[in-house]
């Protein structure tokens, strides 16, 4: 086994012992022990009771962080005129529609976020293999197909973070960076567990949200204390 180095050693030293606590303390307990030489991310990680190979039990969807998320987000959008020009104009950082079919086919894939027009999905259903495993599809569900180019393009730019399930029913999602105060990362967690609470599919049974936790992107997770997460009583 790796012998651990000091900074491991000390982080997994000042977590030993804490869980279940609030967010506010894990907050502040992780922003405390992330001393990477980056301005690491706020991940947090949820387990459901569900299971995702089942239709009724998949779980997706989109939220707006209060507090943005500190990350520059590269979009594209597939579109042609009138609404090419309205993209570029609100900032995309790619636009095209056949000539981006042929980049993105081309391994050049320069974007955190992909938009589309409905008239594009036909040039779009092509890259489903290469976008798809990716989570790069654009999907309507998340509001990534529309005519309302402008809003998505503001939406991704301003903070706003989509969520899937994975096999084994976990979400993950990257919330902020440990530079934002502790209240910007309490609230962005908040905000990020609520929006997956509320999709809950017709299909789950039992308990819903099993477990949640957060870390920095280097350090070590620490539980959170379901109630205060959820804001159940």
């Amino acid at each position: 086994m790796a012998k651990l180095g000091k900074r491991t050693q000390a982080a997994r030293a000042a977590f030993e012992g804490k869980d279940l606590i609030s967010v506010e303390d894990a907050v502040a307990l992780v922003k405390q022990n992330a001393n990477a030489k980056f301005d690491e991310t706020l991940e947090i990680a949820m387990n459901l009771g569900v299971d995702p190979r089942h239709a009724d039990q998949m779980v997706r969807g989109v939220v707006a962080l209060p507090n943005g998320t500190g990350k520059t987000v590269r979009v594209a959008v597939f579109a042609r005129g009138p609404k090419a020009e309205e993209a570029t104009a609100a900032g995309a950082d790619v636009v095209g529609a056949e000539d981006l079919m042929e980049q993105i086919q081309a391994g050049n894939i320069n974007f955190d976020r992909c938009i589309a027009t409905p008239d594009m999905m036909p040039i779009v259903g092509r890259l489903g293999k290469i976008l798809g495993p990716r989570n790069l599809m654009p999907n309507p569900k998340v509001g990534t197909v529309t005519m309302d180019v402008k809003a998505a393009v503001d939406a991704a730019k301003g903070g706003e973070v989509q969520f899937k399930v994975e096999k084994a029913g976990v979400i993950h999602g990257g919330i902020g960076k440990v530079s934002f105060t502790e209240e910007q990362l309490a609230q962005n967690v908040r905000a990020f567990v609520s929006a997956v609470s509320k999709a809950r599919p017709a299909g789950a049974k039992g308990t819903y949200v099993k477990k949640i936790s957060v870390s920095s992107s280097m350090g070590p997770g620490v539980t959170l204390d379901l109630a205060s997460a959820t804001g159940a009583e």
